[in-house]
């Protein structure tokens, strides 16, 4: 993914610096963890993801008094 936004072409809207750190880097996603996910995403979630912080506000505006799925956003997104 990371590697397709760098390249620039004529056909192409923009392109990632190449001062830009790599996408999983600036989301704190272990590269293994990211080939788990887009083999088996739907595996470790059965609903909402994303990082620990927003899944607890989301489900708080929700009105839910647990947060769902938490341990494997802890480990697959732990910032």
């Amino acid at each position: 993914m990371d590697w397709t936004g760098r390249i620039l072409r004529e056909d192409k809207r923009g392109v990632i610096p190449e001062h830009t750190p790599p996408i999983l880097d600036r989301l704190n996603i272990e590269t293994k963890h990211w080939l788990y996910l887009s083999k088996h995403f739907e595996s470790p979630f059965k609903g909402l993801l994303g990082s620990v912080n927003k899944l607890k506000q989301v489900y708080q505006a929700l009105g839910y008094e647990r947060t769902p799925g938490i341990s494997s956003c802890k480990q697959y997104f732990p910032g």
